[in-house]
């Protein structure tokens, strides 16, 4: 909606369906303009433009770097129902009515959109944009955006093809060959939707001097590309952690998972903004660099598992989880200090943004049982009195 002026009271767009979320390629976009004059106005046209474009705006040292793809482009002049014309198309409005223009469009079919889109250095976005016209006056526009999500299917044979690979990384000290650290890993398919889990099947071996920890997190990997020159910006969405490996010993992963968070499907049809996403499975060496496997993955809209399924699932433990305080019970005998949590201390410092570092076990002191609850029987001269705890 425009702000208010001295003749027009309101001019905004409104779709006929408001509580859909988002359309695809195909759907007709549908709505209404309306229109309130606090005097008598003379419109010579009513234009509606149907707009979709990706944008790409970032600073590369001194120079600004700027790219657009324009993906829909709709204009139509649209008329009032039951309402004079004047024969040079112009329409007068008066005060104390309400005027709608009705409108219409079908989007273009599938493969020629992109879904929507908002990034740190571009964007792609669709928009209704309804301009009024008015006779020496200046041109008064309102613009309403919508959603566009493409469908995005992960059931195909090249998406539910396994993949895996193999790194190795020699370790030395001081230019000293110290062993070598090495990460076998596979998964069973590459696409994947908002809240599968994702099974890894890993394997690390360490024959360096040094304590090795393994990681798998999921990364989406965001590409710009404009004036013929590429930025990429990196963001970790969710992260496991296993055990850490010991000099000489070797560890295994047999099915570990993590769960893709809620996320946008990925972006691959998109000249200048791509969204990728990727599995990294890493191995922590102190004093060195990472060693790291990339596996990449595609975040789709449908596949195997629904997103209804899953997160249904997933709120059914949360409920279970919920009503379980109501079987517990006060212990009929008070706990003793062995039942207490062991404290931990770090074992080498292994901090990787929000992760915490690796440790070990301290033996904790040992205590004599604290007495019963109901009563202490103390003997003094000789003497048994009852003394009650407060």
């Amino acid at each position: 909606m425009v702000a208010m002026t001295k003749c027009v009271k309101t001019l905004d767009v409104l779709f006929n369906d408001p509580s859909k979320t988002f359309y695809c390629s195909g759907d007709k976009v549908a709505g209404r303009i309306i229109v309130e004059v606090s005097q008598v106005t003379r419109v010579s046209s009513m234009r509606v433009c149907g707009v979709g474009c990706a944008k790409v705006q970032y600073s590369k040292g001194k120079q600004r770097c700027r790219q657009e793809t324009e993906y829909l482009k709709y204009e139509q002049v649209v008329l009032l129902d039951d309402q004079p014309i004047d024969a040079d198309g112009s329409v007068i409005l008066r005060p104390g009515n309400k005027y709608e223009y009705r409108f219409g469009f079908e989007l273009p079919q599938e493969g020629q959109l992109v879904s929507s889109y908002k990034g740190k250095f571009g964007c792609v976005q669709y928009y209704v944009k309804a301009s009024m016209e008015r006779t020496g006056l200046p041109v008064l526009a309102c613009k309403k955006t919508f959603e566009v999500e493409e469908p995005l299917d992960v059931c195909t044979p090249d998406l539910l093809s396994p993949t895996g690979g193999t790194k190795e990384k020699k370790v030395t000290c001081l230019f000293i060959p110290d062993g070598q650290v090495s990460l076998t890993a596979k998964i069973d398919r590459r696409g994947f939707c908002e809240g599968e889990d994702i099974c890894i099947n890993a394997k690390f071996e360490n024959t360096c001097s040094r304590i090795v920890v393994p990681k798998a997190a999921i990364y989406a990997k965001h590409i710009y590309q404009a004036d013929g020159r590429t930025k990429v910006f990196l963001k970790k969405l969710s992260s496991v952690r296993g055990n850490h490996v010991i000099s000489g010993m070797c560890d295994a992963w047999q099915g570990k998972s993590i769960r893709v968070p809620k996320l946008k499907p990925s972006i691959l049809g998109c000249d200048i903004i791509r969204v990728e996403y990727a599995l990294m499975i890493s191995v922590h060496i102190p004093g060195s660099e990472k060693l790291i496997l990339e596996l990449p993955l595609v975040i789709g809209t449908s596949g195997l598992g629904s997103r209804t399924n899953s997160m249904s699932s997933q709120d059914g433990s949360v409920s279970n989880a919920s009503m379980s305080w109501v079987s517990l019970r006060m212990p009929s005998v008070p706990p003793t200090y062995c039942d207490l949590d062991t404290p931990l201390t770090p074992l080498l410092d292994d901090f990787d943004e929000d992760d915490s570092p690796v440790f070990i076990t301290v033996p904790a002191f040992q205590f004599q049982p604290p007495p019963a609850y109901t009563e202490v029987e103390e003997g003094y001269n000789g003497n048994t009195q009852m003394l009650q705890v407060c």
